[in-house]
């Protein structure tokens, strides 16, 4: 899964913070195009059509790959590659991610959330895999910039992706905005 982008500009002097002006690879969501969804607070996972499971991995500039890492996209401002590792059901490291896959998923990417992942800000009792394409649809989330802003202020939510229907994709989060969940 390549990096998505965030649906406003970053101050280059605060990358931290965002600004008031859309980001120009995200004009799509300003004319209103896609669905916004809500984006669950996790980790990323892929399954694909041979069955097998694969986690999100980031690669800093100038580190070694480890083996089997499939990469996906460069960020060419911080040099950081995006790609996958297979998950190996034997690593302990790994077993929350074997607590909530099931051979009959279907392939696809998904957000691993549960109890011990990022402090279960989605509030589920096991661990479970949400497939992205079927997060929930936030029809009346606004575009604009201070209204996004006053919308996400006080939902329960990590941020919204927003989905094009050729396969784009664009996010916010509340913490662009300063706010805590």
């Amino acid at each position: 899964m390549k990096k998505i982008p965030t649906i406003f500009k970053r101050n280059p002097e605060n990358m931290n913070e965002i600004l008031n002006e859309p980001h120009p690879d995200c004009d799509w969501v300003f004319r209103g195009e896609g669905d916004a969804t809500t984006k669950y607070d996790g980790t990323c996972v892929l399954i694909k059509d041979d069955k097998s499971f694969w986690k999100r991995r980031m690669i800093k500039k100038g580190k070694t790959a480890p083996k089997n890492f499939i990469s996906v996209d460069t960020d060419p401002n911080t040099g950081k590659t995006f790609g996958w590792v297979p998950v190996d059901p034997n690593d302990p490291e790994n077993k929350y991610h074997m607590e909530a896959y099931h051979e009959n998923l279907p392939p696809g990417t998904y957000e691993l959330v549960g109890p011990k992942i990022q402090g279960n800000p989605e509030k589920t009792n096991c661990h479970i895999l949400v497939k992205h394409e079927n997060a929930t649809v936030q029809s009346d989330a606004p575009r604009e910039y201070d209204s996004l802003k006053d919308w996400l202020k006080d939902k329960d939510i990590e941020g919204l992706v927003f989905h094009h229907p050729d396969g784009r994709m664009a996010k916010i989060k509340k913490s662009d905005f300063g706010f805590k969940r």
